[in-house]
């Protein structure tokens, strides 16, 4: 009887051990802080309100209708995020004034607008500078070439210490690091704008970020950017023209088979 009694004892002191009030705490993130509500909430601002009129200029209203009649038109909030896409490069970024004349235009609840520009992280609901340099810290390219550490120190050191998500004080400059951008074969990789720029090292790097410096003339929001002096994008390899190995071809180096090798009478 004894020893029946005695694993029901024990069963029942671990079930009650199980179920005491544990106490509640968050353990310390190593990571850059970047609190959720960033990605979530919006909060007025001298530049960012909804007070600060927004309207697509002449030429980008030619640009929305032809967006536009892709889309059924009882299907045309679709264009939602290609017009979000059009305002972020017209005003530079994704403000609550762009985001409520998306909404008027395709006739939706401004909130289902909302959701898509806080969903999606290419839209910048903050101002962002003039190059948006975005280092991919992935495994790729940490592995990769002399690694990602390499590259987002340089970047750092170049634009004055700024943090994730930080402007340089005149407005040229936003860094951030970021997931895998998709090249991990010409790693270490930085997207900045609608570039790629490939198989970087530090020193390429630096110049990288002095030619784009170059390129712009005058101060404040009236900086105007020569894009003919931006560096040409994709790899800085000298024997790389695409994302083929660096040892060169090693597959297609050759008439690829098709109907007229197999069927000479063709």
């Amino acid at each position: 009887m004894a020893t029946k009694f005695v694993p029901s004892l024990f069963r029942s002191a671990v079930r009650s051990a199980c179920r005491a009030p544990r106490p509640q705490f968050r353990a310390p993130v190593a990571a850059v802080a970047r609190a959720s509500s960033t990605l979530q909430v919006h909060r007025n601002t001298p530049d960012n309100n909804p007070d600060i009129p927004f309207k697509f200029s002449k030429q980008n209203e030619a640009v929305v209708e032809e967006i536009i009649k892709r889309y059924p038109p009882q299907y045309k909030k679709a264009a939602v995020m290609p017009l979000l896409d059009l305002g972020q490069r017209q005003h530079g970024f994704t403000s609550i004034s762009v985001m409520n004349e998306v909404a008027r235009i395709l006739e939706m609840p401004p909130m289902r607008v909302y959701e898509v520009a806080t969903f999606y992280t290419m839209y910048s609901r903050t101002p962002v500078g003039k190059f948006y340099v975005k280092a991919c810290t992935t495994t790729p390219c940490q592995l990769g070439g002399c690694g990602s550490d390499a590259i987002v120190k340089t970047i750092r050191e170049y634009l004055g210490g700024i943090d994730q998500g930080e402007t340089t004080p005149d407005g040229l400059f936003t860094f951030l690091e970021v997931e895998c951008l998709g090249a991990c074969v010409n790693a270490p990789v930085v997207n900045i704008n609608d570039d790629y720029y490939e198989d970087l090292t530090p020193e390429t790097m630096r110049q990288l970020l002095e030619a784009l410096k170059a390129s712009v003339s005058g101060t404040g929001p009236g900086a105007v950017i020569d894009y003919s002096k931006i560096p040409k994008p994709g790899p800085y390899k000298t024997d790389r023209k695409t994302c083929e190995n660096t040892s060169g071809p090693t597959n297609l180096t050759s008439e690829p088979w098709g109907a007229e090798t197999t069927r000479p009478d063709l």
